[in-house]
């Protein structure tokens, strides 16, 4: 859910960030537009000249795993930096990005009869790859007074001081990743951790006695990617319904993720325990058998239409992570705040961090624009990343654990739960009819899509009255057919090994 703005001015402060991935820019831009001196402190080079696809190929972006990952650009985060730099939002076009309005996200039952309205304008996707969204935002971040990105800096500790019985952090210890170069302390009025999920803060909290509460659950996952170009003359197969370019067969979830200039990712994710297709997304010849076997990439992969531009590669230690920084309601180190990953993690599977992270940033830089001490200014923060985030997190959370119980009936039947309860059946029926009741009827296709590009809470509009009665219209309407709209067309896991060469068979036997 998008925050409000706030209006006021705050006194300049100096404000240190550390890490410039797109949650760090986003809050350094906002907080340098109020006027606070901003130093960003980078431990990756600096961003090399050239265009998206030089980025893309050749910037060693150590500082952030995901980096050459696909990622979904949400209208939450869309909509944000439109309204907080609109001069910025011209340079993503000009760097090929392209804007997905809702009319293009219909589905077929629905485009032919759409009536626009208003809200739709502001329910739309960016698309491009990380590198061009990264790139576009620091050569932006470069050009704004008030702020300083210091590329090739290691952060080494932070320096804290105490203030009666309260720890303050005071500033940050600082070296230039050359060899020769002494450290450095360097004095800041307020620090911003947006170092994201392996940030050093966690290990100095511990140092100094101040005991962080994180919320860990794994999602059970591996996230494979490949990228690939069309060749000339192709270009995108149109969203006709007909296949899903995104779906889940219970042992495999892929997706397709559109980039600028004819380049595209699929991702494959496959569950930790299933060893065998975990060893065989590994190999780039495999990964393409698997893609060619699915109905929903055949029309991205088939006929020769694409070349690979890069192997298949992996990200692990996929989790939901929920960090307070608090202990009986008050922070455990005043003036430091974490964004983004650093604080609240969640499955990129979802394509939900980019945007949960500029929220995040949204949050803390309408705080940090009001005169406040420090330690209100911190409850505040803690009390809207709670009632703004944690939802987000938790329904993700949820989703996890659908997934890794689907997974586990798939590959142990044997040790599948009995017969579902009366309660169950309901729900996995009422499940159904929302899923079809989002094909077929605008209202509802709508709020699903408001929720998915994080306008909303998860499930707001499910409260809506019209839009409950049009679900279980479906329910009744169409009964035990509205399963059809679940199924996902593709091989189940037995049919899927056997049609990999024969290597992979052997492995999975």
């Amino acid at each position: 859910m998008r925050p409000k703005a706030m209006t006021a001015s705050p006194t300049s402060k100096q404000i240190a960030i550390v890490g410039a991935g797109i949650c760090g820019l986003c809050t350094a831009l906002g907080l340098a537009k109020q006027g606070h001196q901003v130093t960003v402190y980078e431990r990756d080079d600096p961003l090399p000249d050239g265009g998206p696809d030089e980025i893309f190929f050749e910037w060693l972006r150590l500082g952030a795993s995901q980096f050459r990952h696909p990622h979904a650009f949400l209208a939450a985060m869309s909509n944000l930096l439109t309204e907080q730099f609109p001069d910025l939002i011209e340079n993503f076009w000009q760097a090929g990005a392209r804007k997905v309005p809702f009319q293009e996200m219909l589905p077929p039952e629905l485009s032919q009869s759409y009536t626009p309205a208003p809200e739709d304008e502001a329910l739309w996707l960016m698309m491009c790859r990380r590198a061009t969204m990264e790139m576009v935002l620091r050569r932006y971040a470069l050009q704004q007074p008030n702020l300083t990105i210091a590329s090739g800096i290691r952060v080494n500790a932070m320096v804290t001081e105490m203030i009666g019985a309260q720890m303050q952090i005071t500033g940050l210890t600082i070296q230039a990743r050359a060899a020769s170069e002494e450290p450095l302390n360097v004095k800041a009025d307020i620090v911003i951790d947006a170092a994201g999920r392996g940030s050093p803060f966690k290990r100095w909290f511990q140092q100094k006695g101040l005991v962080i509460k994180t919320e860990s659950h794994d999602a059970g996952i591996v996230y494979y990617t490949r990228h690939y170009q069309f060749k000339p003359g192709f270009d995108e197969p149109k969203r006709d319904g007909k296949t899903r370019s995104a779906g889940d067969l219970g042992y495999l979830k892929y997706g397709v993720f559109p980039g600028s200039g004819g380049h595209f990712a699929v991702i494959l994710c496959v569950p930790c325990i299933d060893t065998a297709l975990h060893d065989a997304v590994k190999d780039d010849a495999t990964f393409d058998q698997i893609c060619l076997a699915i109905p929903g990439l055949q029309p991205w992969l088939g006929a020769d239409h694409a070349v690979a531009t890069t192997s298949s590669f992996g990200m692990g230690n996929i989790k939901a992570v929920w960090h307070d920084f608090s202990q009986d309601e008050q922070p455990l180190l005043l003036n430091y705040y974490a964004v983004g990953d650093a604080s609240v993690r969640t499955n990129p599977l979802y394509g939900r961090g980019c945007s949960t992270g500029a929220i995040h940033s949204k949050i803390l830089t309408d705080i940090l624009s009001r005169d406040q001490d420090p330690a209100s200014a911190a409850k505040q923060f803690a009390e809207e990343t709670r009632k703004q985030l944690r939802p987000i997190w938790q329904a993700s959370l949820d989703e996890d654990r659908t997934g890794i119980k689907r997974a586990q009936s798939i590959l142990s039947p044997s040790n599948a739960s009995a017969a579902p309860t009366l309660k169950k059946r309901f729900a996995i029926a009422y499940g159904d009819a929302l899923t079809r009741a989002t094909q077929i009827h605008l209202r509802v296709f709508r709020g699903a899509f408001r929720t998915f590009n994080l306008m909303e809470l998860p499930g707001a509009f499910l409260k809506d009255i019209g839009t409950q009665a049009l679900i279980f219209w479906t329910l009744i309407r169409y009964g035990a057919e509205n399963k059809k709209a679940r199924v996902v067309p593709g091989p189940d896991r037995d049919e899927m090994i056997a049609a990999l060469a024969p290597e992979a068979t052997q492995r999975a036997a």
